[in-house]
Parts: C-alpha cells; structure tokens; sequence
C-alpha cells in the first residue's frame, strides 16, 4: 500500500478534510487584504500645490494644465496681476509649501507623507519593498519548513503578520511603515507557503485540485472584502489595523491543525504521526480502522523516503539533475511571469478611469468563474496545457491594450479584467502544479524558490510601472511579453494529471525515464495484427 492511500483510508473522507479546508482558508482572506491593501491605503486623490502664506486665495494663482485643470506640482512664482514684467508674469516653480488634497472621501500614505510629484515614486518603492519582504520570506521559511515542520512555521507567520500589520498603523514616519510592510510580506510568504503544502499532503490524489482551487477561492471573497472595508473606513491606519488584527485570531486557531504526516515520518516522529493518523480517524468515525494502522504499515509505506530522507537536502539539489533543472527553470519563468503581470493589472485600478471601489470588484469577482474554468481545464486537459494557456490568454490581452486609446475606457477594463482573471487562474495551478512536481523531500524548497520568482516579478512591476514616463507603452508591452515567455516555458513542463506525488528525487528521475519511452503497444493488439487476412467463403458474410 503507498502512503497516499494509507493516509486515504482515514483521512479522505468525512468532516476533517472540511474542517481542514476552512482553518486554512479562512486566513487566506486577510492575505487578499494585504497584497492589495495599497490599493486604497496609497492611492492618490485630488491634489494641487499650496498657496503661499501671503498668496490670496482664487483659482487663478495656479497654473493651468492642458487638460484645463489646475497644475499638480507647479505654481506661479508671482501673483498674475503683480506690477511685474511680462516676461516674468508666467514663471513657475515646485510645490515650495506642501500641498493641498481633496481628502473628501479617504485619506493615504499620500497625503500622510506627501508622496507626489518628486517624491510619487516612494509610493511604489512601498509596494515593491512589501513585495520583497515576500520574497525573502520564500527563500527563508521553505527550508525552514522543511527542517523544522510545516505547522510551526505557518503558525509563527499568522503572529508576525498580525504584529507588523498593527505596527503599520501606528508607523509615525514613512521610513518605519516600509520596514513594517516589508515583515509584512515576510509573514505572508510563510502564511502561502504552508498552507500550500499542508493542504497538499493532507489530500487524496483525486481530491488535490478541487481543495486547491477550493482554497483559492478564499482568496477570491477576500478580494470582495476589501472594497467593502475601504469604502467603511477612509482612514489608512484604521484600515490598515482592521485587516491585521484578525491574524491574532488565526495564531490561536491554528494550534488545532495537524503537523503533515510525511514530514513526521521522514524527521523520525513516527509515533506521532501515528497517533495523529489514529485522531483523524476518530474524528472522521473510522476509530476502527485507525486502530489498525502500524508503525510498521507507515514505515513500509515509506520505506524509500525514511531511506534517502536521511541525506540533507539544500536548493542545489534543484540543479543537479537534467528534469528537475529544467523543471526549475520553467517554473521560475512561469511563476515570475504570472507574479510580474498580475500585479501590473491588480495595482494598477486607478489608470482605467472608473470608480476605484467598482473596479476592484469586478476585479475580484472575475476570479470566481477563472478559477473554476481552471479547476475543470487541470482535472481533465492536465497542468502544463491549462498553464501555458493562461499565461498566453494574459499575455495577449496585457498587449492588446497598446492598440486601445485611453478614451475607450470601456474596452480596455474588459482586456484588463479578462487578463487578470487569467492571471488568477494562473496561480491557482501554480500552487497545484509545483507542489506535484517537486518531491517531498525538497518540497517545500522548491515551493520556496518557486514563489520567490513570484515575488521578484511583483516586487518588480511598481519599478517597471517608472519606466512610462519615457514612453506610456513600454510597461504594457514589458508585461505583455513576460506573460507570453511564461506561457511558452510551461509547455516544457511534465504533465501530472492523476499522478502519485513524488516522494524523493529518484522518484522524479524515474517518472522523467517512464515518460520518454516509448508506448508499447498492447499483446493482444500485436496478436490481431499477425492474424492473416482469410479469403471469405461465397455465400457467407455481408456482400
């Protein structure tokens, strides 16, 4: 019997797997709140300089722009009806004393700490710094996971999350907030991390992408959340420690989910393991067949594994050998794609000209079909044929929008909304795919260095953003050619449909050599071949 369906015969089905699903699910909404927190915490209203001291007040004091409204970053330096010469009449110069903004319906970081103009592009530093935090993160708390279990380390990230958000709230400079954002992003990396895996190992095979999506979805309702809170609280810091406080919570709650059975058995905890198998079961009411199970039936299941598991493991071995080299490499391309994109489109609302709070709705709500369209196209077409797919969908549109005036506003939010929902598709099966590709023993690694890629593409977005102050096409076809370098480097991939996860690298190496063989074709198939025609006897048969 393998340890899949070991852990099938008590685990699989009953109340457990629900209960399972909704204690790591629930915290997946607050991560939504977060990655897109910036949205409405660092957005930008209404703004024009400050009048001088001794500047009377009037509209005409300001210089106009050419869209007819008053200059952002610009005033005159003399009063237009001073006794002045005409050459001097229109001179201008900065913002020397602040700003003022229509703070009618919110307040942000903005407005806080003054980031226009000159100082416009701290606004995104911000964002990228939050993204770095979950980068690090990545790289940090997947070989920590592996080394010391998946629980604990998803258990210390809900707490830093919920203390570096509420630290957010109170930063008193900008400098202090982008070091609380950035713990921020490190707490999520471990928050993604571990419930990917745990949900993972804790799934019959059948069952693995239903769950995943399942649990993705909780994502997508915190993604309704959002708007809805925002537009309930004006305040930055008010919002910003009403999605932080919950991870409070979430620390205590998941004290009750279960350490992964694999990872006991391959740290030599084998008793444990067992005794929380034989609670599962309780709990699921087969006590019966719980108390069948073995030490000696566990360790079977994994004898391999227990074997090798005792060699360490570290990120080189993700370069060692030919198929998890080139696994590796195409799963960072997609990965980083998919990160890079998405977070183009998801922080970028503001530039399609409707309704802030409206927008981001619709945004989430393309999820819902996305994500289900996802999870039927991985259950019956495969993984890397649903990927590609996605990454190229996104692509296409992402460039489409090059070719759409900025006066169709219209046209480019459908492009912008379809590509996104692609874009959420597309790290839905991510999240599947890569935990099914990578072995147990170097799982957590892999889903490390995998969601690292992720993160450098959506630390890097904000920057790429910059670079349409040159030319205000050439971010949109930056990301519209990532996306398509992406979707064409997961068709390199291996298909995992139906397939038994891996347990150690052998089993990868094995799978790849199975894969390139050749089909043999069937005996009794080969035996109807050698059969000789016979000459049919007149009168018998159809004519």
């Amino acid at each position: 019997m393998t340890f899949t369906e070991l852990v099938d015969r008590v685990a699989s089905k009953g109340p457990f797997q629900f209960l399972h699903a909704v204690l790591l699910g629930i915290p997946v909404l607050g991560m939504a709140n977060h990655n897109l927190l910036q949205i409405f915490t660092a957005s930008t209203p209404t703004h024009h300089c400050r009048l001088p001291p001794n500047a009377s007040e009037g509209p005409w004091v300001l210089p106009m722009g050419l869209n007819g409204k008053p200059e952002t970053c610009l005033r005159f330096v003399h009063t237009p009806n001073a006794s002045l010469p005409n050459d001097t009449q229109g001179a201008t110069e900065p913002c020397l004393d602040g700003w003022t903004y229509d703070v009618s319906t919110r307040d942000s970081i903005v407005t806080e700490w003054d980031l226009v103009c000159n100082s416009n592009k701290l606004k995104e530093m911000a964002q990228s710094i939050y993204m770095a935090g979950i980068l690090i993160g990545g790289l940090v708390l997947g070989a920590l996971s592996d080394r010391f279990g998946r629980k604990p380390i998803l258990t210390c990230s809900y707490l830093l999350l919920a203390a570096s958000g509420s630290g957010a709230a109170f930063s008193p400079t900008f400098p202090v907030y982008t070091v609380f954002r950035f713990l921020c992003g490190f707490g999520i990396s471990g928050i993604t991390l571990g419930t990917t895996i745990l949900n993972v190992e804790w799934v019959s095979t059948r069952m693995r992408a239903i769950k995943s999506v399942g649990i993705g979805y909780f994502y997508t309702i915190g993604q309704f959340i959002l708007p809805g809170l925002a537009y309930a609280i004006p305040q930055w810091r008010w919002l910003q420690l009403t999605v932080s406080i919950p991870f409070f919570a979430f620390f205590l709650l998941s004290w009750w989910l279960p350490e992964s059975i694999r990872w006991m058995v391959l740290s030599g905890k084998s008793s444990k393991a067992l005794k929380t198998l034989r609670q599962v079961a309780a709990f699921n009411g087969k006590k019966e067949e719980g108390e069948k199970l073995s030490l000696e039936e566990i360790k079977l299941s994994l004898q391999k594994e227990i074997m090798l598991a005792k060699a360490k493991h570290s990120i080189a071995d993700l370069f060692r050998t030919p198929i998890l080299r080139r696994m590796t490499f195409c799963l960072s391309l997609a990965w980083f794609a998919t990160g890079f994109s998405y977070y183009s489109l998801a922080m970028g609302v503001e530039e399609f000209g409707v309704n802030l709070y409206i927008l981001q709705l619709i945004f989430g709500g393309v999820d819902i079909p996305a994500k289900f369209i996802t999870m039927v196209s991985i259950s019956y077409l495969g993984r890397h044929i649903t990927e590609a797919a996605l990454l190229l969908l996104a692509g296409g549109c992402i460039l489409s929008l090059i070719f759409v005036p900025s006066d169709f506003s219209t046209l480019r939010t459908v492009l912008a909304v379809f590509g996104k929902g692609c874009l959420s598709g597309s790290f839905s099966c991510l999240f599947l795919y890569t935990s099914e590709l990578y072995p147990t023993v170097i799982r957590q690694t892999g889903m490390g260095i995998s969601n690292m890629w992720a993160r450098v593409g959506s630390m890097t977005a904000p920057l790429v953003k910059i670079t349409g102050e040159l030319k205000p096409f050439i971010p949109t076809v930056i990301f519209g050619t990532v996306a398509l370098l992406g979707g064409s480097a997961a068709l390199f991939l291996p298909e995992t449909l139906n397939q038994p996860l891996p347990e150690t690298i052998e089993d990868v190496k094995a799978w790849s050599s199975r894969a390139k063989e050749p089909k043999q074709e069937p005996e009794a198939e080969k035996a109807s071949q050698r059969i000789p025609l016979q000459p049919r006897e007149p009168g018998l048969g159809p004519r």
